[in-house]
């Protein structure tokens, strides 16, 4: 997805060979006229996959998820990180290790929200080692949902998770897919084979 591409490029900052900081338009602040054409493309790439619901993580992964739901009309549930008053019982829980915060938290979703009739697709903003993303089918799984696919804005190639997820039989459709950080620069996948040829 080029707009992201460009995005990335301009505003995200570089901060070793395996952080990349998009803070900016992503997950902190949100650009919602970027998260428009973000939703509009997973839209239109699970399009033909009978979505009912899109289930993502908290909390960066809720924008892309809305506009998604938006423009496939359906609803978004998102794993809540910490535990809540109101979040307290009949819960789906997956412990998920944080590449980023190198933390551990337990997520949950109500079992209300997710049922064996639902065909799910999972959205979340970054794909690295793959432990959110899996985390999340395991919640799914313990509904009985289908999965249909996984939507991720920005993967981070250089690292398993995209691959380890593939070799579990999902689809993963990553909007960008980011070669390498070395050297402070970011170079995307589709950079990488224009360089080889």
């Amino acid at each position: 997805m080029n707009l992201l591409e460009e995005r990335i490029k301009r505003d995200g900052k570089v901060l070793s060979e395996n952080v990349l900081k998009v803070d900016s338009f992503l997950n902190h602040q949100i650009d919602p006229a970027l998260m428009l054409e973000i939703g509009k493309e997973f839209a239109e790439r699970f399009a033909k996959e009978g979505i009912t619901k899109i289930v993502t993580i908290e909390s960066s992964g809720i924008a892309p998820a809305v506009m998604a739901g938006y423009y496939l009309n359906v609803p978004v549930v998102f794993a809540r990180k910490r535990k809540s008053l109101t979040l307290n019982e009949d819960l789906l829980t997956s412990s998920v290790h944080s590449f980023t915060k190198n933390e551990t938290n337990e997520i949950s979703i109500s079992k209300k929200y997710i049922t064996e009739m639902d065909r799910v697709v999972i959205i979340d903003d970054f794909l690295a080692n793959g432990q959110a993303a899996r985390g999340l089918v395991e919640i799914v799984q313990q509904t009985g949902a289908e999965i249909a696919g996984i939507g991720i804005v920005i993967e981070k190639s250089f690292q398993p998770g995209a691959e380890e997820l593939k070799e579990l039989g999902f689809r993963v459709e990553s909007l960008a897919r980011i070669a390498s950080l070395k050297n402070g620069e970011v170079t995307f996948i589709n950079e990488k084979v224009e360089e080889l040829i």
